[in-house]
């Protein structure tokens, strides 16, 4: 199992995120900002849905690596920390899935 974790890539992309270096592309995604840089998680959310419906396991684990990736990129530059999200998660366990969504405000 490896030991690199998604603390590890978010710290990663936040170094990254402040090198201005023209040939980062995740410095590039954060001059670019919070638009861009959803339209590129949803692009991957469907590459990775699409990977899981044709059963191709290759592209399921890359696509979910680049899913995730984008996913921190959106989280840093909306000043979310992981941590915060995996805090949440924690949180829910406590009960079911049902009852956490049925206890969420509605919409409108």
């Amino acid at each position: 199992m490896s030991s690199f974790s998604l603390s590890d890539l978010e710290a990663i992309v936040a170094e990254r995120a402040r090198s201005g270096d023209p040939d980062s592309w995740t410095a590039k995604l954060f001059a670019r900002g919070i638009d861009k840089a959803a339209q590129k998680l949803g692009e991957e959310a469907v590459e990775t849905v699409i990977g899981a419906v044709r059963g191709d396991r290759q592209a399921l684990i890359s696509e979910s690596a680049d899913l995730l990736y984008h996913w921190l990129v959106v989280l840093a530059i909306s000043d979310v920390k992981l941590a915060e999200v995996l805090d949440e998660l924690e949180r829910r366990t406590g009960q079911s899935g049902i009852a956490e969504k049925a206890s969420r405000p509605t919409p409108g």
